[in-house]
């Protein structure tokens, strides 16, 4: 059986063609720059590794078309034909309050994810066009929705809900719905394998940094609160986002520079955040050495955006009450020491001690590493996350009528021996290279 995933984003495609009776990663890579200029697929097949094909690619239909050619093409094809593929599962970010789960996209589930586009205006329009798209180079297989929000469907109203008129939320469904949720599920149950504990008897906080970045307190395995909120505007300093601010702020900016409700909107989006505060940077290494070389505003971009991650961090341990471990994970969590020490920076009376060394070692999407001191009382992770792996076990199941929520299911990496076969092997090389991480691996 042969699984399809797509995450379509508004300029790009990534997809994952993995074969469930082998376990394997027959194929990946990413569709770049989709409706623009010098678009280009990264497309990688087993035993053959990567190549850069430049290609004319207009719309998400050309995208999902140029990645069903290569699959089944006679050089790095994977597939002898289309009909191989069993099932596709597609990304989908906001699923509002309708969907605390993976479903079959239905006509009726499709038009609720446009329903809800207002409310991830970046994310859930190109998630519609790819299903579009996919399902129509790709009719007569089943395709299935994962949302990001459905994982944290289980939070209490006291956590969801805004202090905002009510009748909004009965209206127009105004409150906090958070996101990630794939990346959460992954880290959270694979934290709870390497604590040796029942995934449901965990706490924990997780970090997912990247240029979208969010926070989640999951309590006896279940999300409590997340710092992404009504769309993923709210909470951490992002790439591009602003994160937490007050909202007065674009009220007065409106009435100064007689800017539109669109036009301020863009701005908190794209052009807010670490890029806002440096000027022309988002990604976080061009910013660490930036700040390195002596670039005051750079150096503020990582001061804000580690203190934040404090903040949010001390909150959700008194939400909590009681801490198993913290978990890093995403681009930057799972690469960057800078941003983990400064985010657990001070915080040793409670118990959450980082090693330095260790920290400075873990710059790996290879492996899951310990970073936490001897005797810190709170673990402190790096935990790769595994979206696709998520999506394609929600699809199989779905197909096979065996799903069901993440409480009563359960997914081959909550296994202890679990092992990715692809990371192992490029860990093995990255070991090689850097034998002391071999001491950090959890």
């Amino acid at each position: 059986m042969n699984i399809l995933t797509l995450n379509c984003g508004s300029s790009s495609v990534k997809y994952q063609l993995y074969n469930w009776l082998t376990k394997t990663i027959l194929s990946r890579g990413v569709v770049e720059r989709v409706g623009q200029d010098g678009s280009f697929i990264q497309h990688y097949v087993l035993n053959q590794g990567t190549e850069e094909i430049l290609f004319s690619c207009p719309s998400h239909k050309d995208a999902i078309e140029q990645i069903s050619r290569l699959i089944l093409g006679a050089d790095q094809g994977v597939l002898s034909e289309v009909k191989k593929i069993d099932v596709v599962g597609h990304r989908v970010v906001h699923g509002g309050e309708k969907f605390a789960q993976s479903v079959v996209i239905t006509p009726e589930a499709l038009q609720t994810f446009r329903i809800l586009a207002d409310l991830a205006p970046l994310h859930n329009p190109p998630n519609i066009t790819g299903i579009e798209a996919a399902q129509a180079v790709l009719p007569d297989i089943p395709h299935c929705a994962i949302m990001d929000t459905a994982w944290h469907q289980t939070m209490p109203a006291s956590s969801y809900m805004y202090a905002l008129p009510y009748e909004w939320y009965e209206k127009y469904g105004i409150r906090r719905y958070g996101f990630h949720g794939s990346s959460f599920l992954y880290v959270a149950k694979r934290a709870a394998v390497l604590l040796k504990k029942d995934p449901m008897d965990v706490n924990l906080i997780c970090l997912h940094i990247g240029n979208g970045s969010s926070i989640n307190a999951v309590k006896k395995g279940l999300s409590y609160d997340t710092s992404l909120g009504f769309t993923p505007l709210e909470g951490l300093v992002m790439g591009t986002r602003a994160g937490d601010h007050d909202p007065a702020i674009g009220f007065y900016i409106m009435q100064k520079e007689n800017r539109s409700a669109r036009e301020m909107e863009t701005i908190l989006n794209k052009k807010s955040g670490v890029l806002g505060i440096s000027g022309d940077k988002t990604d976080r290494r061009d910013i660490i050495q930036a700040a390195a070389e002596g670039d005051s505003r750079s150096q503020l971009a990582i001061d804000l955006e580690g203190y934040r991650l404090k903040k949010y961090i001390g909150a959700y341990y008194a939400s909590l009450g009681q801490v198993d471990a913290i978990v890093f994970t995403a681009g930057v969590g799972e690469r960057s020491s800078i941003h983990r020490a400064k985010a657990l920076e001070g915080l040793e009376d409670l118990g959450i001690i980082l090693d330095p060394e260790k920290n400075e070692l873990s710059r790996t999407s290879n492996a899951e590493t310990l970073i936490s001191a001897d005797h810190s009382r709170v673990k402190v992770f790096v935990i790769p996350t595994d979206e696709e792996l998520v999506m394609t076990e929600d699809a199989y199941a779905l197909l096979q009528g065996s799903y069901d929520i993440h409480s009563k299911f359960r997914y081959s990496f909550q296994d202890p021996a679990y092992v990715n076969a692809q990371r192992a092997e490029a860990l093995e090389e990255e070991l090689q290279k850097k034998p002391a991480l071999k001491g950090i691996l959890a």
